[in-house]
C-alpha cells in the first residue's frame, strides 16, 4: 500500500522485545499516540498477538506500525529479524496494513520522559515500554501518516 493512500483513523504501535510488548493508540483522528498496556511477550503460545489482535479488532484500528530496531549505522540485528517475524504474524492475523517504522532512540527518548516526569526504577520498567510505543507510533504518524 502507498504511503499516500494509507487510511485515516486509529493506528496502533508495538515495540516488541523479548521479554515485554509495549502497545500504543492513536486517537480516531490518527493524530496523537498515547501508550495504553504492556504485555507479556509469549513466544510459545502468542498469548501477546491474540490480546494485539483483540485490541486492533475492538478499536476499529485502520493500521498498524510495529518498530524496527536498527543501530545507529543503519544495520539490521537479531532483534530486528524478531521484530519481522512478529510483524509478519500480526500481519497474518489482521485484515489492516501492518507497517514496520525505525524505532532507534524511541526507548532512549521514552526513558527520559518517563524522567522527567519522576518515574523511575520499577515504576518506570513497568511502563518504558508503552511509552517507546507511543513514541514510536508518534514518530511515524508525524513523518508518514497521509493527512
Amino acid at each position: 500500500m502507498s504511503r499516500a493512500s494509507w487510511p485515516h483513523g486509529v493506528w496502533f504501535g508495538i515495540d516488541v522485545g523479548t521479554v515485554r510488548v509495549g502497545v500504543a493508540r492513536s486517537d480516531v483522528t490518527g493524530t496523537i499516540a498515547s501508550p495504553i498496556t504492556t504485555l507479556a511477550r509469549d513466544a510459545v503460545h502468542n498469548q501477546d498477538l491474540d490480546d494485539i489482535v483483540a485490541l486492533v479488532t475492538e478499536s476499529a484500528a485502520v493500521g498498524v506500525v510495529v518498530g524496527l530496531p536498527r543501530t545507529l549505522k543503519n544495520r539490521e540485528g537479531q532483534s530486528a529479524e524478531m521484530a519481522r517475524a512478529y510483524a509478519a504474524l500480526l500481519e497474518q492475523r489482521l485484515d489492516v496494513p501492518v507497517e514496520l517504522v525505525d524505532e532507534r532512540l524511541t526507548t532512549v527518548q521514552a526513558r527520559r520522559t518517563l524522567d522527567q516526569h519522576g518515574l523511575r526504577g520499577r515504576a518506570q520498567r513497568a511502563v518504558v515500554d508503552q511509552a517507546a510505543a507511543a513514541a514510536l507510533l508518534q514518530h511515524w504518524l508525524d513523518t508518514y501518516a497521509a493527512r
